[in-house]
């Protein structure tokens, strides 16, 4: 059984090609586009991987992570980044807020749902099609 990703993204273009990534390498989605509708959405839907952008109107990434860890039913779903923010320094501040993973902006269309599978546990991989990747 393929996982349920939660993706919580203000950008439109930047949620609607994550989303369509995702959906064709046989990924359930859910979709939020600012962080205090992704920490809703986490709530009620308990998925099995979080990506959420850093940058977002009411409730940035990092209060979504804070949010997410302390909830003892959340903390446990891994929680990704995806930022456009790349300078030296940047990853070890997201990892020390409390996300599992970092993935950076642009989104690389040919490796961003194989490197977003690599957070998942092999039974919520999605299974291979033949002669896909």
């Amino acid at each position: 059984m393929a996982a349920r990703i939660l993706i919580i993204e203000d950008n439109k273009a930047n949620l609607e090609l994550a989303e369509y990534l995702l959906k064709a390498s046989g990924y359930t989605t859910l979709t939020a586009t600012d962080g205090e509708e992704g920490v809703r959405s986490a709530r009620k839907e308990h998925p099995d991987l979080i990506i959420c952008d850093l940058q977002m109107p009411i409730m940035d990434g990092y209060e979504v992570v804070r949010e997410l860890k302390k909830d003892p039913l959340l903390r446990s779903i891994p929680v990704i980044a995806v930022t456009a923010l790349s300078m030296p320094g940047d990853r070890n501040q997201v990892m020390s807020a409390g996300f599992d993973g970092y993935l950076s902006k642009p989104i690389e269309p040919e490796t961003f749902a194989g490197t977003v599978e690599g957070f998942l546990p092999p039974g919520l991989r999605a299974p291979r099609r033949p002669g896909g990747s």
